[in-house]
């Protein structure tokens, strides 16, 4: 059986990967059948690059891929299109939940910014507060006799 993982390459900690197209008797970072393209997590954000058409022809095939594979292409919304042709759904049907998809994830992506924005300003605040109630009990009166 074919399987579409990741073979790991690059300097010692730090790993780049290659999404490649392997026997799964094979070993991780053994023989291919092809490599598909490439993973670099290392860069904000993440890149990912692959050639879609292989990528699509490997799955047509019968090829599975690995579960962090699968959330890589569900990342970039390759796997959400796979699954629509899967069904017989029609291109038009097609581009327009893509499109919606692309919407949502970005509002998702722009609520996440600013949410890490109001945290990072609300540690900023909330830092002096907190070293004037530990410095306040420190000047409390002395025990009564």
């Amino acid at each position: 059986m074919v399987k579409i993982r990741l073979r790991r390459e690059g300097k010692k900690g730090h790993p780049i990967y290659k999404l490649v197209a392997a026997d799964m008797r094979s070993p991780r970072n053994g023989r291919f059948i092809e490599a598909l393209g490439q993973y670099n997590p290392h860069t904000n954000p993440i890149t990912l690059t692959f050639k879609e058409q292989r990528v699509e022809y490997w799955l047509k095939k019968g090829a599975q891929p690995s579960d962090t594979v699968r959330s890589l292409l569900r990342r970039n919304g390759f796997w959400l299109r796979w699954t629509l042709v899967r069904q017989g759904k029609d291109e038009s049907v097609i581009a327009k939940v893509l499109e919606r998809w692309q919407m949502q994830t970005a509002e998702r992506g722009k609520r996440e910014t600013d949410r890490k924005a109001r945290r990072s300003t609300k540690k900023k605040s909330a830092a002096p507060v907190a070293e004037v109630e530990q410095a306040a009990p420190a000047q409390a009166s002395p025990p009564s006799v």
